[in-house]
């Protein structure tokens, strides 16, 4: 029986804390807040610390699921949370502000975790905002040195899109590299 621990990250309101209780088998652990500041123009609460959630695998095995803040004051849990981590999926919000720029600071903030593992990236709210494309997101990431990371659309909502996700990422790591 096996253990293994993906990471959820971006920015707030891209879906972490609804992907991990939709892809959870149990009871997601979450730890939100009334907003403050300028994330309460998005949402009434946002998480400080992280959410947790677990899927059970057919052969035993368990991918304990955690959702990091979005909020950069709060990105000492980042770190905290990838240790021991063996992916990352990284969700943007198509629908607010630059969100190429936000693949770039995430990718960036990630970089350490993102070279010893994989990631896969999810674009949630494709429905009310169609640019940029798929496509633009892939440009992106072979700009940054990532070429053939998984890029998807999903609603953070659907079970089948999240666990999508976490098949990606899974399909994507480097079993000589991890050993």
């Amino acid at each position: 029986m096996s253990h293994y621990k993906i990471i959820f990250a971006g920015p707030v309101g891209a879906g972490k804390t609804t992907a991990v209780t939709a892809a959870s088998d149990i009871p997601p652990v979450r730890t939100d807040t009334a907003a403050s500041d300028d994330v309460r123009d998005i949402k009434p609460q946002t998480t400080v610390a992280l959410d947790y959630g677990a899927m059970k695998l057919g052969d035993g095995s368990t991918i304990h699921l955690y959702g990091t803040p979005g909020q950069e004051r709060f990105d000492f849990m980042w770190e905290i949370l990838t240790e021991g981590g063996i992916a990352l999926v990284l969700l943007i919000d198509n629908s607010r502000g630059d969100p190429l720029k936000q693949l770039r600071f995430y990718l960036g903030a990630f970089s350490g975790f993102i070279r010893k593992t994989a990631v896969a990236v999810g674009v949630t709210h494709m429905d009310l905002q169609a640019s940029p494309s798929l496509a633009d997101y892939q440009a992106e990431l072979d700009r940054a040195g990532q070429p053939g990371v998984p890029v998807f659309e999903v609603d953070a909502r659907s079970r089948r899109d999240v666990c999508l996700l976490i098949e990606a990422v899974l399909s994507v790591i480097d079993p000589v590299a991890r050993a």
